[in-house]
C-alpha cells in the first residue's frame, strides 16, 4: 500500500514542479527534459537498486538521453 501512495505523491510533486518550470521554460523543452531525466532516473534505479544487468547498449542509450537533455537546454538558452 505504501508504494502505491508514494507513487501518487511523487507524481503530483513532479507535475507541480513541471508546472513551475513552465513559467520560465518553453513547453517543448520542459517536457522533453522532464521525461528524459525521468527515464534516465528510472533506468538508473533499475540498475542500482534492482540489480538489472548493465550492458554497453544500455549505458550508451542513457548517455544519449542525457546528451539530448543537455543539448535542448543549450539551444533553449541560445535564443
Amino acid at each position: 500500500m505504501v508504494p502505491s501512495v508514494l507513487i501518487f505523491i511523487f507524481y503530483g510533486l513532479s507535475l507541480g514542479f513541471l508546472g513551475l518550470a513552465l513559467k520560465k521554460v518553453d513547453l517543448s523543452i520542459a517536457y522533453a527534459v522532464w521525461s528524459g531525466l525521468g527515464i534516465a532516473f528510472i533506468a538508473s534505479v533499475g540498475i542500482l537498486y534492482f540489480r538489472e544487468p548493465v550492458t554497453l547498449m544500455k549505458m550508451g542509450s542513457l548517455a544519449l538521453i542525457v546528451a539530448g537533455v543537455v543539448g535542448l537546454n543549450l539551444v533553449g538558452e541560445a535564443r
